[in-house]
């Protein structure tokens, strides 16, 4: 943005057909239709921006008619994320229209100067312009000329807004004005001037998030007439494709957007930002103490680890210059032993207070992988060969330590042995040491590709090393409850824990008779959350492809999907059954034999959704998408 030169003829006469009305600034910028002046309005004293379309141009009926379109169907739109419009006029032979003034910049010049958005900034801007082309396409206008130019960030809020609707047109006369729009993030459709509705706009829409996380535009070209050739004949490069940092859901739904059929768009703007807002607001939906537990407090990679193995490690060199190298060898697998598992079980302790349970622990480990995906750089083949050498090291002392460490403690129980032993000792340390260092170099180069040390934590956590350390906690914790159930958690999880802490509230007598459900709570809620994940999947897949498609594939997606939520509705509702039963039982209204007639219902859901999974196995495998069903534990 420039100042204007006052000596400007144009700005000279503009400004005198205006004068005692608005005083105008400068010169903001310039677009395909008009110039836009920054400019103060004077009976309302305020800030404005007026758009005037060039009298050279203005001079032309047809501009002029599609100016005056351009101002009339924009002022009929009213939303918090396009910027209204306050006057359509004319004043001499100068044809213009006032809006509202924002402080700030397009997206276009933000990612020029700062370069491309992080994934939580883009999603947030991104669902903000789909709300506005989903308003704007509810009463019959399509903008036809979604980019980065024309998103407007406001500098105080970080709001996006939509501005001009500069060839928008009634939704079905796409076409009536030939091919109009930017090359870059123009629609097939709308490239071979045919008609058009909203679903060009929401391939403008993925096209602009290409660009903002990925810095460039999906095609390129020396000309308009090149780049719309590739946007008619050639597939966009995967987002993913690009070594670029978005969560995989985000980068998928940024493809879709591109399809070059609308019918494998998403169906609409709406759905658009509700399936974009979901990329991120599971993250920010789990509460802090979740977060810490998954991120710092459930893992033993701090600074007191290091400390403890440390001192670990030369006290047990003191003892064996003090009182032997069996005593060291003994403390050094003591400490090594017993440290996890204490540390274990007070971290699940500690939850248990803030009134989380283990089930709470998968979800969050699972959102805090896919935002782990946003945050870390794509790895592009650096330290490879160190890395190599890193992880043969690792290997083979790792290796010879599996096999010394189990053969030294049995020589040093043999008398006949026991010489060979202690005198192996100091290599076998050795090797252990060299295992423990060498093993976390090469885990720390492998975590610049891959969050293993989350994976990793993951699954000690939510497999039976976790479901351990939460049951000697809370028999450590006594009859203390669990804390009630928190905003972020299924349905099933929270009808699950509930019942569980009814069950383990009962008398001991009344648990025997009621069997393992503890394990079949375990099983519903388990096996609830497959299927959950499975119809969010197979939810989207159907919307990729649009209400209106019609294929034998897509049937087949909409029937599972129909049948995977019937299932869904069962579990949930066997584990609700479950729940108030216990209830009744402690209320003295209810007996044994009533609640194992319903445990038996449940036993039968879970066996039926046992056999579904099974049954979907090869289908899952010839589709590939979505996802397919876990087998749920037994």
């Amino acid at each position: 943005m420039g100042t204007t030169d006052a000596a400007d003829p144009l700005f000279l006469a503009f400004q005198q057909a205006l004068a005692g009305r608005y005083s105008i600034l400068r010169e903001a910028g310039r677009g395909g239709m008009g110039i836009v002046y920054l400019a103060r309005e004077v009976h309302l004293d305020r800030l404005v921006a007026i758009k005037l379309l060039p009298p050279e141009r203005a001079q032309r009926p047809e501009l002029r008619e599609r100016f005056v379109r351009e101002a009339r169907i924009a002022a009929k739109l009213s939303h918090p994320h396009i910027i209204p419009i306050h006057a359509v006029d004319q004043a001499d032979d100068f044809v213009f229209f006032v809006m509202s003034y924002v402080d700030g910049e397009t997206l276009a010049e933000r990612i020029r100067v700062r370069g491309p958005v992080s994934a939580s900034d883009g999603v947030r801007m991104l669902r903000e312009v789909a709300w506005a082309l989903a308003y704007a396409h509810a009463q019959g206008v399509v903008h036809r000329d979604v980019k980065p130019d024309n998103i407007l960030v406001e500098a105080s809020t970080g709001r996006a807004l939509v501005t001009d609707f500069g060839i928008a047109a009634v939704i079905g006369d796409g076409g009536a004005d030939g091919v109009s729009g930017t090359p870059e993030y123009m629609s097939p459709e709308q490239a071979l001037g045919a008609t058009i509705d909203s679903r060009a706009d929401l391939y403008g829409l993925g096209a602009t998030a290409f660009y903002a996380f990925a810095g460039r535009p999906p095609f390129e070209g020396r000309s308009a007439e090149e780049i719309l050739a590739r946007q008619v004949t050639e597939l966009p490069p995967p987002l993913a494709s690009m070594g670029i940092a978005v969560p995989r859901k985000l980068a998928t739904l940024v493809d879709q957007c591109l399809a070059k059929e609308p019918a494998q768009r998403p169906s609409s703007a709406e759905s658009f930002a509700e399936q974009i807002g979901r990329t991120i607001d599971q993250q920010r939906s789990l509460p802090a103490a979740l977060r810490a537990f998954v991120r710092r407090s459930g893992r033993m990679d701090g600074g007191g680890t290091l400390l403890y193995a440390t001192t670990l490690l030369a006290t047990s060199l003191g003892m064996s210059t003090l009182v032997g190298m069996r005593a060291a060898f003994a403390t050094f697998t003591l400490g090594l032993a017993v440290a996890p598992i204490g540390f274990a079980v007070l971290a699940a302790r500690r939850l248990l207070r803030l009134g989380f349970a283990h089930p709470d622990l998968g979800p969050a480990f699972r959102a805090e992988l896919e935002s782990g995906r946003e945050e870390r750089a794509v790895e592009r083949g650096r330290n490879r060969v160190f890395e190599s050498i890193v992880s043969w090291v690792a290997r083979v002392s790792a290796s010879f330590s599996v096999v010394a460490v189990p053969a030294i403690a049995v020589g040093l129980v043999l008398p006949d042995r026991a010489a060979t032993a202690t005198s192996a000792i100091p290599v076998t340390m050795a090797a252990v040491v060299v295992a423990i260092a060498s093993g976390m170099a090469y885990l720390a180069l492998l975590q610049s590709r891959r969050d293993v040390d989350t994976e990793f934590w993951s699954r000690l956590w939510t497999g039976r090393v976790g479901t351990l350390a939460f049951g000697v906690a809370r028999k450590l914790r006594g009859a203390q409850p669990v804390g009630p159930a928190m905003t972020h958690r299924a349905t099933e999880l929270s009808l699950g824990m509930a019942a569980e802490q009814l069950f383990e509230s009962l008398p001991k007598e009344t648990r025997q008779e009621l069997g393992d459900l503890p394990a079949l709570l375990e099983r519903l809620q388990r096996a609830a959350q497959r299927l959950r994940r499975r119809y969010d999947d197979l939810r989207q897949a159907v919307e990729s492809q649009g209400v209106d498609g019609a294929s034998d594939d897509l049937d087949a997606l909409r029937e599972e999907r129909t049948l995977v939520h019937d299932k869904l509705t069962a579990a949930v509702g066997a584990l609700e059954t479950i729940r108030l039963n216990l209830l009744r039982l402690h209320a003295g209204s209810a007996v044994v034999e009533g609640l194992t007639t319903h445990i038996g219902i449940a036993e039968e859901v879970s066996a039926e959704i046992e056999r579904l999974v099974a049954a979907r196995q090869d289908v899952d495998a010839a589709l590939r998408f979505p996802r397919p069903l876990e087998p749920t534990p037994v």
